[in-house]
């Protein structure tokens, strides 16, 4: 910690502080040094296809080799055959360029096309070294039109949370960069939501438990990106650092200026770490997603998507799904769309929802009445309670899920085992509880039992069922002693 803020304080003497608040100037330059990235990623986002495979220099932007096309990734066995061929296409120009460099000279009409991309005394010295350097780019054209349609279903309210942060509103424009505004997006390192929060720096602004994960809420996981921007910019003082700490890390860009002082000899000369292509891109795509992204919702050619007037609950206690279901006449799938942070355990009934979540319902009359008689009886003081199983030498994932009595595919959810339910020795697995029925099934559960009384000439039905069910096993009992709440 001490080491960080002798850090902080040798960035702040580099002369490149200003406020945070009264932007003057260019807020986001377009260096000299980085305009052919920033007009290759434009090519990228406008451009190229998704079935477009363009072949290129990772160091120079400026330099594509070809744009090989690819199978429609909907086509059966597509994936195999497009990763054959980068794969072959990668060997194939890395082998070309060595050929090049090595005999000093170009014999075929593709060798001469590859050799006039370089130019001055010490081109064969380049290319061997960009022997090394060939990349593949998919080309993202599709993709970015759907984020551009998607986008139109939060980016007033995105805009207005920045600004009332006294941020530049431009900001918002990041996730065209990280997701595609795919608010379900998940990244092979853990990575979710619009934002792709890993769960690390998630928690540090965000709710991520067993009931709900924020980084999936479009407009929550918005206000923690802002809060995180806010604190890089006060600590960087420039937003094209700021911005590229958002893939590399705040103390990883402290690092970096310590060592090079400023955004474009970072640009050119940085390589320490893991700043690699995608950190070093980063904020040249920013500004070549941002440049498209304005160009196409100026265009009338798509309908953007609106999202619906909304209001929030903020909840007093803890209250099970169908609780609202049922109060506000809204369906599971209608309630999962207005409120993505909620876990699949909360619609299944394993767990309730959380006290002091914010609910988001739609804001009509109706919905209006039904707040205001909404029963304080529905909410309860406690979550519910899970239960665990410490994995023991011998046992598999099937082996578990029979012995507390469920399905494989509920404990593989419930702990987010992959597809090959993977499990380890001393692992702490949380297995779901079977739980009550849907209040609805109780409901019509108890209706039919009464009416089966009705018709056997029973007088008073409601003692009967009450010492039925008094005579009835707990339902809070658990197979495993060691229970936590969660």
């Amino acid at each position: 910690m001490v080491l960080f803020r002798t850090i902080i304080f040798f960035i702040m003497t580099l002369g490149i502080s200003c406020p945070v608040t009264g932007f003057s100037g260019q807020l986001f330059p377009h260096y000299p040094e980085i305009k052919k990235n920033i007009a290759f990623w434009k090519k990228i986002y406008s451009t190229y296809s998704l079935n477009d495979a363009v072949i290129h220099d990772s160091d120079n932007l400026s330099i594509i080799y070809e744009v090989i096309p690819l199978l429609d990734s909907e086509l059966p066995g597509a994936d195999r055959v497009n990763r054959l061929a980068r794969k072959q296409a990668l060997k194939h120009y890395s082998h070309l360029l060595r050929k090049i460099a090595k005999k000093k000279k170009a014999t075929t009409s593709r060798e001469r096309k590859i050799l006039a991309l370089f130019k001055g005394p010490n081109k064969f010295r380049i290319m061997a070294k960009a022997a090394e350097n060939v990349r593949i780019q998919t080309g993202q054209r599709e993709r970015f039109l759907q984020g551009v349609i998607r986008a139109g279903a939060y980016m007033e309210e995105m805009k207005r949370i920045f600004r009332s942060m006294k941020l530049p509103e431009e900001l918002a424009y990041i996730p065209h960069v990280e997701s595609s505004f795919n608010t379900r997006a998940y990244s092979k390192f853990g990575a979710a939501g619009m934002w792709q929060f890993t769960r690390g720096t998630g928690r540090q602004y965000l709710a991520i438990n067993y009931t709900i994960d924020e980084r999936l809420d479009p407009i929550i996981s918005t206000r923690a990106a802002a809060r995180y921007l806010k604190n890089s910019y006060q600590t960087l003082h420039n937003w094209p650092l700021a911005i590229t700490s958002y893939n590399y890390g705040l103390a990883g860009m402290v690092r970096a200026v310590v060592a090079k002082e400023n955004y474009q000899k970072i640009f050119s000369g940085y390589d320490s770490g893991h700043f690699k292509f995608a950190s070093k891109n980063f904020y040249s795509e920013f500004l070549a997603a941002l440049e498209v992204a304005e160009k196409l919702e100026k265009t009338s050619r798509i309908r953007k998507k609106r999202y619906p007037a909304t209001r929030y609950l903020k909840l007093k206690g803890f209250i099970h799904i169908d609780r609202i279901s049922s109060h506000f006449h809204l369906s599971h799938a209608k309630i999962k769309a207005l409120n993505p942070a909620l876990r699949p355990s909360v619609f299944t009934g394993e767990k309730l929802i959380p006290k002091g979540y914010p609910l988001r319902l739609p804001n009509t009359k109706s919905i209006r009445r039904a707040i205001a008689s909404l029963p304080s009886t529905y909410f309860k003081k406690n979550q519910r309670r899970s239960s665990f199983h410490l994995v023991r030498r011998g046992d598999t994932a099937g082996s578990i899920a029979r012995l507390h009595g469920i399905s494989l595919e509920k404990l593989v959810k419930a702990n987010n085992l992959d597809r090959y339910a993977t499990i380890y020795i001393k692992q702490k697995l949380r297995i779901p509880q079977p739980g009550q029925p849907p209040l609805s099934e109780k409901k019509s559960r108890k209706k039919k039992k009464r009416k089966q009384a009705l018709i056997l000439g029973q007088p008073d039905t409601v003692p009967l069922l009450t010492a039925k069910k008094k005579n009835r096993p707990s339902a809070r009992r658990n197979f495993i002693t060691p229970t936590n709440n969660s």
